[in-house]
């Protein structure tokens, strides 16, 4: 287990909040936690870069449409009608191509950030998943309103500006996936010593 200061994820301005202008506001939330960026770049990843981003197991594929699942549920709607398929695996396929879509839409920021409960503290920056349960103060409660259910309605995935890792294992495949070892760079902040 690595010293508290130093565990990392990885953060990504999706090509919403990139076109958005939103790359700026998202670092200075992360460093004025006190976070540290570690490693920062622009990138246009092709399909099979994106690909293995996800995890792309059927059972993450399962839990992707068992979640949309949940949602036509919720809403009252009939998957079957909409989708044309109640099963969860061909759903989660169906969300998954819609995803690869949207990160290939346009540039996308990648970057790895450095700090006490760097994991736990960038998703609570970022808030929920869904930006229109996100709360207010969170990057996706103040700079979006989007839905599952309308992004499944329109065919596409939800724009929610940015992917933050979601535990250890996933922040290490991540960081491996999205940068080589000599783009990550170890520096201390000036204010390290006061606020730890």
């Amino acid at each position: 287990m690595p010293h508290p200061k130093e565990e990392k994820t990885v953060v990504l301005v999706k090509p919403d909040g990139v076109k958005r202008g939103l790359v700026g506001e998202v670092i200075h939330r992360i460093e004025q936690r006190g976070l540290k960026i570690i490693a920062l770049k622009m990138v246009a990843p092709d399909i099979e870069h994106i690909r293995k981003h996800y995890p792309n197991t059927e059972g993450w594929m399962r839990g992707m449409g068992e979640k949309t699942l949940d949602t036509y549920r919720t809403y009252g709607k009939d998957a079957i009608k909409e989708l044309g398929t109640d099963d969860p695996l061909e759903i989660g396929k169906m969300v998954a191509s819609w995803n690869l879509d949207y990160l290939m839409s346009g540039p996308t920021v990648a970057i790895v950030v450095q700090g006490i409960h760097s994991i736990a503290m960038v998703r609570k920056i970022v808030g929920s998943t869904a930006p229109y349960k996100a709360d207010m103060g969170t990057i996706r409660g103040d700079y979006s309103v989007d839905s599952q259910i309308l992004a499944n309605d329109e065919r596409r995935a939800l724009h929610n500006i940015v992917h933050a890792s979601g535990d250890e294992s996933e922040a290490a495949h991540e960081i491996k996936h999205w940068f080589k070892t000599e783009e990550i760079h170890a520096y201390k902040r000036a204010e390290e010593d006061i606020m730890f």
